[in-house]
């Protein structure tokens, strides 16, 4: 599931290069900056994904979840809780990444 979480990391970062970059001019410091600080934690059932070291851009389920599917996509309700409303899209269906529900801004 690495690899997938890893898409999902790199869709992000191609989808702020995009926002950076909308004027048409080469901004490259923020967006390296956020690049960067991308990071993937474990916990125990889900993984949390960190942009910037302050905010949660969402979390992705771990298999044995009771409600959802590994790989679901879950908006971030808090630092340590996703929302369980419902998911957001998976990461092993490619349709996920081109609907924006993985945006530089989050999961959502």
């Amino acid at each position: 599931m690495r690899k997938q979480i890893e898409k999902v990391l790199e869709v992000m970062k191609t989808d702020y290069d995009k926002w950076c970059n909308r004027n048409g001019d080469e901004f490259t410091g923020p967006c390296t900056e956020y690049n960067n600080s991308l990071k993937v934690t474990e916990g125990p059932r889900y993984y949390k994904i960190i942009s910037r070291g302050t905010t949660v851009a969402g979390f992705v389920v771990k298999a044995g979840h009771p409600k959802f599917k590994e790989g679901d996509l879950l908006k971030a309700a808090s630092w340590n809780a996703p929302a369980k409303n419902f998911a957001r899209g998976n990461v092993f269906d490619e349709k996920s990444f081109k609907t924006g529900s993985v945006r530089w801004t989050g999961i959502g």
